[in-house]
Parts: C-alpha cells; structure tokens; sequence
C-alpha cells in the first residue's frame, strides 16, 4: 500500500473560456471542474481534488495544477472543459505522476492533450534532479550562466 501523501489536484474555477453565455453564465473552468468531478465520481481518483477561485492565468483558459510533497508540480492550461478527453487526461496523469520519480513525467509520458499545454513545471525543494543547478555555487573554470 502506498503510503505517501495524496497529490493535490487544483483547477481553477474562475478561468473563463468564451463560451460561458451558452452554459448559463457558467465559467469554463468551474465545467472543467464538474467534468473532471464527474469522473472522480465514477472512478475515483488518488488524488485530492479541490477548486480554486484563481490561479492567476487568466489568459490561459482552463487552468489545472498537480502537485505532492516532493514532488515536481505541474500547471496545464487551455484545456477544454467539452472535451471529454480532457478531463480523462488529468485523471490518467495522476497515476502516472505518482509512479514516476519524484513525478517528473516527460512530455510523452503525459497522456496526449496535457503534453502540449504545460504552463509551469516547479521541481520540489532539496531535489537532486539535473535541471536544477544551484546558483550559490561557483561557475565551472570558463562556464557562462
């Protein structure tokens, strides 16, 4: 049994998509929201859902982020909450995610409409990753930063 702490996924529930005049003022992201709950429901999730009123990419539709304890954390955008593919990905990345070291996933290891809407991904504090480099520590004889 794994024991480590579920990852928290966050979707944005004030991202507007443009089509919000059609679904009773409803923003995109709170469709998002219900669409990805929806699954969550008939399928569970190992994750921890939660909305959030802003994520501060408002000219990015549909924002989510999936984030754990040292972990990478990711944050995707111009998802669409009428593709139902959509809401399968976040779904189908968690597992991924939790599976991978420290859950950095390559853009092909990402199911297919997540590989090309990452907007951020953070590495976690006191990672041994190498795409980190620490800048207090003198440049290699010759190097350029």
């Amino acid at each position: 049994m794994d024991r480590r702490p579920l990852p928290t996924l966050s979707i944005c529930l004030r991202c507007r998509d443009g089509r919000e005049t059609a679904h009773g003022d409803m923003r995109g992201g709170a469709r998002l929201a219900e669409a990805v709950c929806g699954l969550v429901m008939r399928h569970g999730c190992d994750a921890d859902p939660r909305g959030v009123r802003c994520m501060s990419q408002c000219k990015r539709s549909c924002v989510v982020s999936l984030t754990a304890p040292g972990a990478f954390t990711y944050v995707f955008g111009d998802l669409d909450p009428e593709a139902p593919d959509h809401a399968q990905a976040i779904l189908d990345l968690i597992p991924l995610y939790r599976s991978a070291p420290e859950g950095f996933l390559a853009r092909d290891a990402r199911p297919a409409p997540l590989r090309a809407s990452v907007l951020g991904r953070l590495p976690p504090i006191g990672t041994h990753s190498t795409l980190v480099t620490d800048l207090r520590a003198p440049a290699p004889s010759g190097a350029r930063r």
